[in-house]
């Protein structure tokens, strides 16, 4: 029986997109920190990176697909953060931005990696933020190059 898994290597010829929201920038922004690390550490060269910045978590899927369309990327990484408030615009958002990004994924055949964090409280967006639970900017970069390694030998 034949196994196909993907394998973190890195393709000199494959560039790579980190899509993030501003809003909740003091986490966001730790994502971005922990995804861009994790790819440097793995080989990826910082100009075959590029960092597009959006409103917030609503935004990212309509420009994941946008990016998607243009064939530049090897995989999008998507990174925000939803944070449950006193109304149901967080299940809103962040279902919406989760929807988004797997339809991206399917219509565009690229991976997309979601790194947005739905969350209760704070504290727990930044225990995932390069806290307690490490840091999911991180662990979204190297799937990332693993799904890239994947897509290449499917």
């Amino acid at each position: 029986m034949a196994l196909i898994a993907g394998e973190l290597r890195v393709d000199s010829d494959n560039r790579i997109v980190i899509v993030a929201s501003r809003w909740n920038p003091r986490i966001v922004d730790a994502l971005i920190d922990g995804a861009q690390n994790a790819l440097l550490a793995h080989g990826v060269t910082p100009d075959a990176i590029d960092v597009v910045r959006v409103p917030g978590a609503w935004e990212i899927p309509m420009v994941a697909a946008r990016l998607a369309a243009s064939g530049r990327h090897a995989a999008l990484i998507c990174l925000g953060c939803v944070v449950r408030g006193d109304t149901r615009h967080y299940e809103h958002v962040a279902d919406g931005c989760a929807q988004g990004l797997m339809r991206v994924s399917l219509d565009y055949r690229v991976p997309v990696l979601n790194g947005v964090l739905a969350v209760e409280i704070h504290e727990d967006a930044l225990a995932r933020a390069g806290g307690t639970h490490g840091n999911k900017g991180a662990d979204v970069a190297v799937a990332a190059l693993e799904m890239i390694d994947l897509w290449r030998k499917m």
